[in-house]
């Protein structure tokens, strides 16, 4: 199998494999839903400890109100009563008013916040470092284990508002946000290796051969911000290395140099006549007038 190692920018993302004769066509529509779908995965994952901490999100009309203006607009959260927690509710007040502060108790925020921490596990970044390939059906595990987590939690649901269950509906709306900027639809996706943009309407092969056991670095781009920048020669990491062993080379040197001082010749002490000039009394001799 290809393997693909997917970078958005200098950024590395997941692994993926592929055939050399599978259509470009397929491979972009699968790294785009695996690469759309991990940022939904993250966008849940960074929902869900404030809804441990503050309980489900007001109706829009009612979020960032003080109490007052809530009681002389005569507002009224009517999911309030709906979406209560499983076990009994804390109530831990939200600062910033976007939630109704009716936390779950601290066993089912654990719930939340274990089910959040194997979820990330399962998409993150690092599974680049352990040469772990993410499929679809790793992160439709991870989006089901936070469905399940939130059923646990609430099973009566959450309300219809709430950006947890707008995204898990797929009804999130993300227009001026920064996520909006991340996110890549499939038909304006496309991807670029060795600074050549690969066409949809060809094959792998066409571009690195019939070896099933290439492994190469592709660049996810939306359509039109033009090439990305190509890899570097080395890596970071490789150009720390270098950069230490430079200094370490640069510190052993100067230490050679200190060793190698024959400054000491002039003192008192290596002076091979001085016993013999002690025995004839001839140290502290000065010449000059007094």
């Amino acid at each position: 199998m290809v393997q693909l190692h997917v970078k958005r920018g200098d950024e590395s993302q997941f692994l993926f494999n592929t055939s050399t004769d599978a259509p470009l066509e397929t491979v972009i529509q699968q790294v785009t839903a695996i690469y759309n779908g991990r940022l939904k995965v993250d966008r849940i994952c960074s929902e869900i400890p404030e809804l441990a901490d503050h309980g489900v999100t007001l109706p829009p009309n009612m979020q960032g109100l003080t109490e007052e203006q809530i009681v002389e607009l005569k507002l009224k959260d009517e999911w309030e009563e709906r979406c209560i927690p499983s076990g009994g509710e804390v109530f831990r007040k939200d600062e910033i008013g976007r939630r109704n502060g009716h936390a779950p108790n601290d066993k089912m925020k654990d719930v939340l916040m274990r089910t959040v921490e194997e979820a990330k596990a399962l998409i993150c970044k690092k599974q680049v470092q352990a040469n772990v390939c993410v499929t679809m059906e790793m992160v439709k595990e991870a989006s089901d284990q936070l469905r399940g987590a939130v059923m646990i939690v609430y099973p009566m649901g959450l309300p219809p508002h709430d950006p947890i269950r707008m995204e898990f509906e797929e009804q999130e709306d993300l227009s001026g946000t920064q996520a909006s900027l991340q996110v890549i639809a499939e038909d304006e996706c496309q991807l670029w290796w060795a600074g050549k943009e690969m066409q949809r309407g060809k094959k792998l092969q066409d571009y690195i051969g019939k070896n099933e056991k290439t492994k190469l670095v592709v660049k996810i781009q939306k359509k039109g911000q033009g090439a990305p920048a190509r890899e570097p020669l080395i890596t970071e990491e490789q150009q720390k290395q270098m950069m230490m062993h430079y200094y370490r080379r640069q510190e052993e040197l100067k230490k050679l140099e200190e060793a190698d001082d024959d400054s000491y010749l002039d003192s008192e002490w290596s002076n091979r006549q001085a016993l013999k000039r002690q025995f004839q009394g001839l140290t502290n001799i000065k010449w000059g007038p007094r």
